[in-house]
């Protein structure tokens, strides 16, 4: 079980790394001022800053706008990175791949399939209520008539069901793990991507990249598609309402995203900087 950060010591941090939807945003899915004023005096104490989502590049860019050019993003659950408009990372899904899936996704009652690019979504204009759930966590995105012969770069299919996908979605693909890179990446979706597509491959990338280990790396996570992220850093925090599963894996737990669980630490990580 993990502890509370009560006694430890943070001073040795030179990279903190965090989800987003169920960490950093609140259940509105806003990003506190707070935030963003703690943001500033990581900065001042050189402490990288990695934000690592099942999202978009462009959804979080525009959550992270005041400071989006000077941090690194992992976009599409760690199948892309980019840093200051540089690609650091891309691993994409070959397109006989994407149609294995779709061919499985396409049988599942109320599956809402999202096929991610770069920097565009592409969907089915099928369900007008999906579009309008789309819209928060895709800036920017496309419909088109057939996902099956939609040919350019795909960097992950996501999928959504709206009763839940751990029961409704992750049975019906459970058998292409090891294969693909399955996750769970929320109440209500699942992620299908490169094997390599992961949070914790790209963060992998990173701290070699700059030479940080996991003992001066900070993360924090709700949901299954944290877990390889978690695994790679010292101090990996569970938020108070995360999942079962990533309760059990980090090493520390804080307090809710509502009730400002990532601040909470950053509060004591530029403490023990001074």
């Amino acid at each position: 079980m993990p502890t509370t950060a009560r006694n430890m010591d943070l001073s040795k941090i030179k990279m903190v790394v965090t989800d987003m939807d169920g960490t950093l945003l609140n259940s509105r899915h806003e990003v506190s001022p707070l935030f963003f004023e703690l943001y500033g005096e990581l900065r001042k104490r050189e402490i990288l800053f990695v934000a690592a989502s099942g999202r978009q590049y462009n959804s979080i860019a525009d959550k992270l706008s005041p400071i989006e050019n000077e941090i690194i993003i992992i976009a599409e659950n760690g199948g892309l990175a980019i840093q200051n408009d540089q690609e650091l990372i891309s691993t994409p899904l070959d397109s006989i791949s994407k149609n294995t899936i779709l061919s499985i996704l396409e049988k599942i009652e109320g599956a809402h399939p999202v096929l991610c690019g770069k920097h565009n979504a592409y969907i089915l204009g099928e369900s007008p209520r999906f579009i309008n759930t789309l819209k928060e966590y895709y800036t920017k995105y496309s419909i088109i008539e057939d996902l099956q012969k939609f040919e350019n770069e795909v960097m992950k299919i996501a999928v959504y069901h709206y009763e839940g996908s751990e029961k409704h979605i992750y049975p019906s693909v459970k058998h292409l793990e090891g294969k693909f890179k399955i996750k769970v990446s929320g109440e209500n979706w699942v992620d299908l991507s490169h094997i390599n597509a992961h949070k914790g491959f790209a963060l992998q990338k990173i701290q070699e990249k700059y030479s940080i280990g996991p003992e001066e790396t900070l993360v924090f996570g709700d949901y299954n598609n944290d877990l390889e992220m978690l695994a790679l850093a010292k101090y990996s925090f569970a938020m108070a309402n995360a999942h079962p599963n990533v309760l059990r894996s980090a090493n520390y737990t804080t307090l809710s995203n509502d009730n400002f669980g990532v601040e909470h630490i950053l509060k004591k990580l530029i403490k023990d900087k001074n």
